[in-house]
């Protein structure tokens, strides 16, 4: 069972943290901390009696935007450390993702917290301290955040089972996104181009981008067959939305609507042949 700590210096969402930590069965203790000052005291002490120790911690439920030190701040003083505990960040704020990834945290959880979206964060923990429950796997890399689950049982496989080509067409694939506590549903086909942003991938459609926390690689093995292209090691784009192919000085760029993206060298050619293919039918 996990011995945690959640900080954040707002007392009624502290409050509502612990409630739901405590009530997992999974949680064998849940402290808190209204500051940075505090929480690193805490995580100080946790520290010097080392893992196993009678005040050990496993995981920090942190937040980020608080007075004096953020809790970026603390993940980095604790990346110094040799066994530090782990970090789920849990934030009202979706643009630090990519700088919390990078400080390896667990998770990225939005407020308003929900109690399956935090269960999901400790399952996370347990998993990487070598406990996980009961039947479910482990996570991995390619996993995607359940911000951002994968599409409705039976959508992709039951195209192909039951239908054809033209079905999958008219019922388009969809990726679930999440802010702020609000899903919304991305037309696979809507998507022009995807960015690589650390561990996340930044969706671009025409009306807007969308943060998810799924591999550019993943996403590239899944939507392959939808049209979708590696050409760069930054970028997957739709075959289909690329407006312009450029070949000058030595370099190769791409236009998708407003946007020009560059093309490696090592997928330059492929690229071209593919659109020529493409375009001679």
């Amino acid at each position: 069972m996990l011995r945690v700590l959640a900080v954040d210096d707002e007392k009624p969402l502290l409050e509502e943290l612990l409630y739901l930590l405590r009530s997992d069965p999974r949680v064998r203790s849940a402290e808190g901390a209204s500051d940075a000052t505090g929480a690193l005291r805490r995580i100080t002490r946790a520290l010097e009696g080392g893992p196993d120790g009678p005040d050990g911690i496993d995981v920090v439920f942190l937040d980020i935007q608080m007075a004096g030190l953020t809790g970026l701040d603390i993940a980095r003083l604790l990346s110094g450390f040799a066994r530090p505990p782990l970090i789920v960040f849990v934030t009202a704020h979706e643009g630090f993702a990519v700088q919390a990834f990078d400080l390896k945290a667990v998770d990225y959880v939005l407020k308003p917290v929900r109690p399956e979206r935090l269960a999901e964060a400790v399952r996370r923990a347990r998993a990487l301290l070598g406990r996980p429950d009961g039947a479910q796997p482990a996570p991995e890399p390619a996993v995607p955040d359940p911000r951002t689950p994968a599409p409705p049982a039976g959508a992709e496989a039951g195209a192909g089972a039951g239908a054809g080509a033209g079905a999958v067409e008219r019922v388009p694939e969809q990726i679930a996104v999440e802010l702020g506590g609000v899903t919304r549903f991305v037309a696979i086909s809507d998507i022009a181009y995807v960015e690589a942003q650390g561990d996340y991938a930044r969706l671009h459609t025409d009306g807007g981008s969308h943060l998810v926390r799924i591999p550019l690689s993943t996403l590239e093995e899944r939507w392959a067959a939808r049209g979708f292209v590696r050409i760069h090691r930054r970028h997957l784009v739709a075959l289909g939305r690329i407006d312009e192919l450029r070949m000058e000085a030595g370099t190769t760029s791409v236009r998708v609507g407003p946007a020009e993206l560059q093309v490696s060298r090592r997928h330059a050619r492929d690229l071209r042949d593919l659109l020529m293919r493409r375009a001679t039918g």
